[in-house]
C-alpha cells in the first residue's frame, strides 16, 4: 500500500490528538460563508521523509491532480513566472492583480539574478550549476521567503525554501539527488500531498538532468495545521482503504530542465477513493482539483 497514505494518516492522527487549537486566538482567516474566524488544531514541526526510490509519494486515500501540480512546478521553478496567465489552471487567479501578476512572489524570486564568482545566476541555474560541479556542496539551497519584497507580493510563500544534498550509495556508479523541502505553513487537507507530490517530482526533473539517482525527499512543516470544520473531512479520509502507490516518471529522453512540460509526466495505475469537497476558507487558495463539483469557489492560499 502507498507510504504517502501511511505517513498522512499518522500525521493527521497525531495533530488530531496531540496537537493545540488556536480557538479564541487572534488569526488571520475567515470562513467565507460567515466570516468567523477559522480556528485550526496545529502540530510544530512536522517532519516526513519519502523515499523516493521506492514509489512515488501520491495519496491513493483520494485522488492528488499530479498533472496540475506539475503544471505549477513548473511556473515557479522552470518559467520563473508570477503571472497567472502563464498557468494552465486558474487556481491562483484570486491572488492576482488586474495584469494577472501576484507581485514579487514565488517564480519572480527565483528568476532573480544574483552575482556570483562564476557569474550572473538565478536560483535554480545556480543550483544547476551545482549540482552538476560541485555536487558535495553543502550550499545547495534556494529561498524565496525575501523580507525586503514581502510588501510587494500578494501571498507570502508557504514553501519556501529547498536544500539539496548529494550522497553516493557504496557499489553505485552515479550520485543520489536529495533534498528537503521547508515550509513554514501547511494545511493538511488541502495542500499537504500537493507540494509532497511537487517537490517529488522536482527531485526527479534535477536528478534526471544532472544524471543522478533520486534518492529522499525531507519535508519539513513549522506548523501543520486542520482548519476546524475540516476535521470531520480529516476523521473519514484517514479511515479509508489504501492502494498501492502509483507508477510516476517523466520522459527520459529530457536532460535539459527547460525543456520538460506537462506532457512529459506519465502516470499509471493510479487508484484512489473518492474525492471530497470542501468548505471555504479566506486564508488559502484551492490547490487540489475538484472534479465534478462547479459550486467549489476558489479559495486564497497561504497555509
Amino acid at each position: 500500500m502507498s507510504y504517502a497514505d501511511k505517513v498522512f494518516k499518522g500525521m493527521c492522527r497525531d495533530i488530531l490528538d496531540n496537537g493545540v487549537s488556536t480557538e479564541g486566538e487572534k488569526v488571520r482567516p475567515v470562513w467565507e460563508d460567515t466570516n468567523e474566524s477559522a480556528y485550526t488544531i496545529k502540530k510544530f514541526g512536522v517532519v516526513n521523509r519519502y523515499d523516493l526510490r521506492k514509489e512515488f509519494p501520491a495519496l491513493t486515500l483520494r485522488r492528488t491532480a499530479l498533472k496540475s501540480a506539475f503544471d505549477e512546478l513548473l511556473w515557479i521553478w522552470q518559467k520563473k513566472s508570477n503571472n497567472v496567465h502563464d498557468l494552465n489552471s486558474h487556481i491562483w487567479d484570486a491572488w492576482a492583480d488586474e495584469d494577472g501578476s501576484i507581485g514579487k512572489a514565488y517564480g519572480y524570486q527565483l528568476g532573480v539574478k544574483h552575482q556570483y564568482k562564476e557569474g550572473e545566476m538565478d536560483q535554480v541555474d545556480r543550483v544547476i550549476y551545482d549540482l552538476k560541479n560541485n555536487p558535495y556542496s553543502r550550499r545547495i539551497m534556494t529561498n524565496i521567503y525575501v523580507h525586503q519584497d514581502l510588501h510587494e507580493m500578494n501571498l507570502y510563500p508557504c514553501a519556501y525554501s529547498m536544500t539539496f544534498n548529494v550522497t553516493q550509495k557504496k557499489g553505485e556508479d552515479k550520485l543520489t539527488l536529495n533534498a528537503i523541502l521547508n515550509q513554514r505553513s501547511n494545511d493538511v487537507l488541502t495542500a499537504n500531498n500537493w507540494n509532497v507530490a511537487q517537490y517529488a517530482l522536482l527531485v526527479h526533473m534535477l536528478a534526471q538532468v544532472c544524471d543522478m539517482y533520486i534518492g529522499e525527499l525531507v519535508h519539513v512543516i513549522a506548523d501543520a495545521h486542520i482548519y476546524d470544520r475540516h476535521i470531520p473531512l480529516i476523521e473519514e479520509l484517514i479511515t479509508r482503504e489504501e492502494h498501492p502507490a502509483p507508477k510516476v516518471w517523466l520522459n527520459p529522453e529530457k536532460k535539459d530542465f527547460y525543456e520538460f512540460t506537462v506532457d512529459d509526466l506519465h502516470v499509471e495505475d493510479y487508484v484512489t477513493g473518492p474525492q471530497i469537497y470542501r468548505l471555504q476558507c479566506k486564508s488559502w487558495h484551492d490547490r487540489i482539483h475538484l472534479p465534478d463539483k462547479k459550486s467549489v469557489k476558489n479559495e486564497k492560499r497561504g497555509g
